[in-house]
């Protein structure tokens, strides 16, 4: 017993065939878990936390999923975390890219039982995805040189991103605010500038663009309710020390009057302090902490707008937006950048009044308010909105576009077994095995509708048998439906990412032979 423990207590291993058994147990669980989300009759996950508050998470969006399980199996990790990098990398196909790769998984552990080594399997993984990827290239359109064409591209690709989410009903709405939002960007992928504000009431159909910037805050009391031509200082400084504010001070006074002579010396320091932030010529002050009342008596007297406590988002978006800096001191007006707009007034949405920066510098800048039932709706809707936002601002840089609805994949799977068919040697059967896991994303997708997968799968395998072919599966009526015409469309960006993460994952988990799980640290008693 002595010789083979190497090992710490506790510490466990697995060796050759059980730990690949376990790892190809572990990311086949996570795809069977969130592989019934896919497409557009897939369904939503329930998440709820054991921590206080027991909060309740209802979600579509793979990467949410995942990332809110502990899970111990190391495969598992894996397969999550590439589904985290996909969420940020293009923001969509977060489900697909774990489907793909249990797939993939799956169909090695039969080459595995069939005494195919995993090295042999990955080459020929390699092999396969170079050429489905090359399938993908040639078959890209590209409507970048067309305005028009290319901005209904772009809708397509937001409705088709938005129909396995639960804005699907209100799509073409949803679409439109998306495509409108990202069209300001002007081919920035930078989305600090798109703001999405989150109001309870109303119907998600309530839902609106507005071209400027809105602030949750509300005007302060006897100040201007409407600014024109306003110029914003945005700082971040404390307005409120007109008492002694250090902890446990004392001062020894002899006389009640001393202790006015105190206070009337701080309050004419903050008098100093609001006629040098007067000195800027502003007719706006945003500040992110309290302003006490004698401040803001001071910046009503001068009928400047004073807006205390607004959150750090919304101030470093609004220097941002309004091209301004957040200023801390303000002895030197002259190195201060201030920020302009052309309109500051209160708006009403729901009960709440917000403050509304119209006409602002950056002209990118927009807001999206969403209204919904409630607070669940509302979370759901903001990640799905951020994935069509996402995609959306891919596309504008790389505007290669695919159809979708299964379609890719069958025009993958096609090539790819083509090219087994020519491959000779083992290989050969891991290239056929990977054409066999791309069929599987438009079985699933047919499966989560409740249809016969096997048959329509036969069809559309027999139909993209002809050149040219838009078939894919058509969802609503049940059948195989011509893509082009249902205008079902993916950006080409968001399918490579799946395909090469996929099999990326899918190899780095086969290489695995041996699992060497740690012991865990013992607590000493501290009792």
């Amino acid at each position: 017993m002595a010789i083979e423990k190497i090992l710490k207590d506790d510490a466990s291993e697995e060796k050759g065939e059980r730990a690949r058994m376990a790892s190809f147990v572990g990311a086949i669980a996570i795809t069977d878990l969130v592989k019934t989300t896919l497409g557009p009759k897939g369904m939503d996950k329930i998440l709820q936390s054991t921590g206080r508050g027991n909060e309740v998470t209802v979600t579509n969006d793979g990467a949410t999923i995942l990332k809110s399980l502990h899970i111990d199996n190391p495969a598992a990790k894996v397969l999550i975390d590439i589904s985290k990098v996909q969420d940020d990398e293009v923001g969509d196909g977060t489900t697909s890219v774990v489907v793909l790769a249990g797939e993939l998984l799956r169909e090695a552990e039969k080459l595995v039982a069939a005494k195919i080594h995993p090295m042999t399997i990955i080459s020929g993984y390699r092999m396969a995805a170079e050429c489905a990827r090359n399938a993908l290239l040639q078959r890209v359109v590209d409507n970048k040189e067309n305005a028009e064409k290319f901005k209904s591209d772009l809708m397509k690709i937001a409705m088709t991103t938005l129909s396995s989410k639960i804005l699907s009903q209100d799509k073409e709405h949803f679409a439109q605010l998306a495509v409108d939002a990202v069209m300001r960007l002007k081919g920035s992928t930078n989305l600090e500038a798109i703001q999405i504000i989150k109001k309870p009431g109303g119907s998600l159909k309530d839902s609106f663009l507005d071209e400027g910037f809105i602030l949750d805050k509300k005007i302060g009391l006897g100040q201007p309710k409407r600014i024109e031509n306003a110029k914003i200082l945005v700082a971040n400084t404390a307005m409120d020390t007109d008492k002694v504010k250090i902890y446990g001070a004392r001062v020894c006074v002899d006389s009640m009057s001393k202790v006015a002579e105190i206070e009337g010396a701080e309050k004419e320091k903050m008098r100093e302090k609001v006629k040098k932030i007067l000195g800027h010529g502003i007719n706006c002050f945003v500040n992110r902490q309290l302003i006490y009342n004698f401040p803001e008596e001071l910046f009503a007297d001068a009928g400047i707008l004073a807006i205390e406590h607004a959150d750090f988002d919304g101030i470093e978006r609004l220097a941002l937006v309004t091209g301004g800096e957040i200023a801390s001191t303000f002895d030197n007006p002259e190195s201060v950048k201030l920020g302009h707009c052309k309109l500051i007034e209160e708006i009403m949405i729901g009960e709440d009044k917000l403050i509304h920066f119209s006409g602002v510098e950056m002209g990118q800048a927009c807001t999206i308010v969403l209204r919904g039932a409630s607070h669940h709706v509302l979370d759901e809707a903001e990640r799905s909105l951020h994935d069509a936002l996402c995609v959306l601002s891919q596309t504008v840089n790389d505007t290669r576009v695919l159809l979708g609805g299964g379609w890719p994949e069958m025009v993958m799977a096609k090539e790819v077994d083509e090219l087994a068919r020519k491959t000779p040697g083992k290989k050969s059967h891991a290239i056929e095995a990977f054409s066999r896991a791309l069929v599987a994303i438009p079985t699933i997708i047919a499966d989560n509708a409740g249809l016969d997968s096997a048959d329509l799968v036969a069809k559309l395998r027999a139909e993209h048998h002809k050149e040219g072919c838009n078939a894919g599966i058509d969802v609503i009526s049940g059948s195989v439906g011509d893509m082009a015409e249902l205008g079902i469309s993916e950006a080409f960006k968001v399918k490579q990412a799946v395909l090469l993460s996929a099999t990326e994952a899918a190899e780095m988990i086969l290489r695995v032979d041996e699992i060497i799980t740690c012991a865990p640290r013992k607590r000493e008693d501290r009792m």
